[in-house]
């Protein structure tokens, strides 16, 4: 920009690098989102998981509820 007014020429170098540290940081702050979206799908999948191992044994126990009682359990061996 030869011949040009030198505080508009600042401004507008002033300009591109507030863009330029913007777009950086967009691509930052996009790629940090897109970690966490991948965490929360990992833990809903952990919690179904868990959910379901739970009602797995929940069933158990209500299908034999004496095996859940301690009473029924023999001594340990050195009693």
């Amino acid at each position: 920009m030869s011949g040009s007014d030198p505080s508009l020429e600042q401004r507008l170098i002033d300009l591109e690098t507030r863009l330029s540290f913007q777009e950086h940081h967009l691509g930052e702050l996009s790629d940090a989102l897109a970690a966490a979206r991948d965490e929360e799908a990992r833990n809903a999948l952990l919690l179904h998981r868990a959910l379901e191992d739970l009602r797995q044994l929940r069933l158990s126990v209500a299908a034999n509820p004496h095996s859940a009682d301690p009473a029924g359990e023999p001594p340990p061996p050195h009693y």
